[in-house]
């Protein structure tokens, strides 16, 4: 790293990174002392990465949007600019450590255009940057929230028979031999798919004792870092990890917290040492 005389970083050979507030209908991006706005679609995204290659941007920082992000990082990664895709709540405390309590779309992107200066001089850099998504897995994915949204559908209408009348159990009950046949068809699908694309990494899952087809299904789609990373660190990422609350001679109790919580869900603690032990 070059040092100013007086201590400071010098920037003058360091490329700038970026940071990117994704919102349903814009992006507002920044990077040096540059702010723009546009369209959150195709059109939009090849503009700002061809502004993104003019500067030489080196590092892109996004939070996760629901997925609104999706399309853009996937255009970035094709364009082979680095990515980091970072949990909103990760950007939010970096605001507040550097005292930026306020919040608009265009402080947030300068917000994790700051991160991203932080996450692209860090000695762990690599563990940051989101890995490029195949167009199997992102299939895959797709098929995994579609389920999700059907169970949630499912359980919602099956909470209102015990109140409805004569008639409305009679809806309920069509709605839900309609979500049935719905989940039915993910279900063979999602089996198609991860026979066709990962049937390698499916036997091996399959082979853990307490596995079934929906934690096969989350860990495939979900964890795409799995395989790559050892143990304790695929732990810390899906939030399964103990975390020290250590303070001068206070010794406190370890918890776990954070990660990717639609992994966690299905990741008990005894299945997932099962599931440990075997990486």
């Amino acid at each position: 790293m070059n040092m100013h005389p007086q201590g400071g970083v010098a920037t003058r050979d360091r490329r700038p990174n970026a940071g990117i507030d994704v919102s349903k209908q814009h992006l507002d991006a920044c990077w040096g002392s540059q702010d723009l706005r546009l369209v959150n679609d195709a059109t939009g995204w090849d503009a700002l990465i061809a502004r993104f290659k003019e500067a030489e941007v080196d590092l892109v920082v996004i939070e996760a949007s629901g997925g609104y992000e999706r399309g853009l990082v996937g255009a970035l990664q094709g364009a082979d600019i680095t990515v980091a895709r970072v949990n909103p709540r990760q950007a939010r405390d970096f605001a507040k450590s550097m005292g930026v309590l306020a919040k608009t779309d265009r402080l947030d992107a300068r917000i994790l255009r700051d991160f991203g200066d932080v996450l692209a001089q860090h000695k762990d850099r690599a563990k940051y940057i989101t890995p490029m998504l195949d167009e199997q897995r992102q299939e895959l994915a797709a098929l995994m929230t579609r389920r999700r949204q059907l169970v949630d559908m499912r359980v919602a209408e099956s909470n209102h028979l015990e109140q409805a009348g004569k008639r409305a159990v009679r809806s309920i009950k069509s709605v839900l031999k309609t979500l049935d046949k719905q989940l039915a068809a993910i279900d063979q699908d999602v089996d198609d798919h991860l026979d066709r694309h990962f049937k390698e990494q499916r036997t091996l899952l399959d082979s853990v004792k307490g596995v079934g087809p929906v934690t096969i299904l989350t860990l495939t789609a979900a964890l795409p870092e799995l395989g790559r990373l050892g143990r304790r660190q695929i732990a810390k990422l899906v939030g399964v990890a103990p975390l020290a609350d250590d303070s001068g001679p206070r010794k406190g109790k370890r918890r776990i917290w954070g990660g990717r919580s639609d992994v966690r869900t299905v990741c008990t603690w005894p299945r997932w040492l099962r599931f440990a032990a075997t990486l």
